[in-house]
């Protein structure tokens, strides 16, 4: 029986923020796979090592975690004003689909700079020492970010002494603008899809919970951890390795999903596990970081734990941090009365492997709540690039 020799593709891996995830250029995709659809997935699927029942990813290049088995297609852009598309692609860990539906924010930070690297930015933004300003317009849900990537001697530069909760070393500096980060009315209808900033969410066979649903960064359920039974200290292997908390909170996002209009039936959740996010938040209170380090009380504003593809996340997702920093900005949501109520335009929250700031402009235009940008800090660096290997009849 003769078996397909496997193929090569360009590649890139690199982290972003506290994610992990394999960069492609468009043009360089096999010409089934430059095109969505059941080629791409097959691809990509293979490219992570998914699904695996094991829950290893031995045979491929993802972590086993929602923060690693991410793929990533850059080009050319095709918005007006924009340097490049960035589309992001969710790896399902134990089944065998790509989740679509939302955008990586720590990735969004490799984007950029995988952007230059891979000369989709006209060399005449680059400065030769300084910072490009790069316009990435985020195909998956057809927003702006805007990257400010630090340049010296015409290259990304991606050492530095910037530190990251959540990553091990430090590296450079890289800030992040999502533009108009609220939904736009395509899914929603508006930031708060219920028209409400605090809604009781009934979820069958587990309660009802006082619920902020926003659409802000990535469409996100917040609860309060007190409602639930936790603090808001928890570190993740408290959470996933409680199956029944597990299938708790799974309920709670398949329940906030139905209330957002993001699906119409519960089953429909099972091809949506990238959105809506599940996140559960409380007042500041001392806890030891996964690190080792003591989070004080003064150190933050709220405490915030957040679910990413059915686990607890190691940190803070990017795009739900902007979901935290918006919430926090419109006074009575959970989040903003979590972190003491009131007017504010930046939030310092604890997670669990440390602190994140977030930066947010919110206001009230016409009676609805809109937020023009939220901005927060990451850093990224290329960990390996070259070429990775699929077999060919794997796609």
């Amino acid at each position: 029986m003769a078996f397909a020799p496997q193929v090569k593709i360009p590649a890139t891996y690199i982290r972003g923020g506290t994610s992990k995830g394999v960069f492609f250029r468009l043009a360089d995709l096999p010409a089934s796979c430059q095109v969505p659809g059941e080629a791409r997935d097959k691809l990509f699927m293979r490219v992570i090592g998914s699904p695996d029942a094991y829950a290893a990813h031995i045979d491929g290049m993802g972590g086993a975690t929602s923060s690693t088995s991410k793929c990533v297609i850059l080009s050319k852009s095709s918005v007006p004003d924009h340097d490049v598309d960035y589309l992001y692609g969710q790896v399902s860990i134990d089944k065998p689909f790509v989740d679509w539906s939302g955008n990586c924010g720590n990735l969004s930070t490799a984007a950029g700079s995988f952007a230059i690297h891979a000369g989709l930015v006209d060399p005449s933004r680059i400065p030769e020492n300084g910072t490009a300003v790069v316009r990435i317009w985020q195909a998956n849900i057809q927003k702006t970010i805007i990257a400010h990537v630090p340049v010296t001697n015409g290259q990304v530069q991606e050492t530095g002494d910037f530190e990251l909760d959540g990553v091990t070393f430090p590296a450079a500096e890289i800030v992040l603008e999502f533009m108009d980060p609220s939904d736009d009315g395509d899914e929603g209808g508006s930031m708060f899809p219920t028209g409400n900033l605090v809604d009781d969410l009934d979820v069958p066979g587990v309660g009802t919970f006082k619920a902020t649903m926003i659409t802000a960064g990535i469409p996100t359920v917040f609860v309060n951890a007190a409602e639930i039974g936790y603090t808001g200290t928890e570190l993740r292997e408290q959470i996933n390795t409680d199956p029944e908390a597990l299938k708790r909170f799974e309920a709670i996002r398949v329940a906030g999903a139905l209330r957002m209009g993001l699906i119409k039936a519960p089953e429909e959740a099972l091809t949506r596990q990238h959105t809506p996010k599940i996140a559960f938040v409380a007042p500041p209170t001392a806890y030891k970081a996964s690190s080792g380090k003591a989070i004080e009380p003064g150190d933050v504003d709220l405490l915030v734990r957040a679910l990413s593809m059915g686990k607890l996340h190691h940190a803070m997702m990017g795009t739900c941090a902007v979901a935290i920093g918006t919430a926090a900005a419109i006074p009575g949501t959970l989040v903003n009365l979590a972190a003491g109520g009131g007017e504010r335009e930046a939030v310092r929250f604890g997670h669990p492997s440390g602190t994140l700031r977030v930066g947010a402009q919110a206001k009230l235009v016409n009676g609805q709540w809109t937020v023009t940008k939220a901005i927060m800090s990451r850093s990224s660096r290329i960990l390996m690039e070259g070429w990775v290997r699929v077999p060919g009849d794997a796609f």
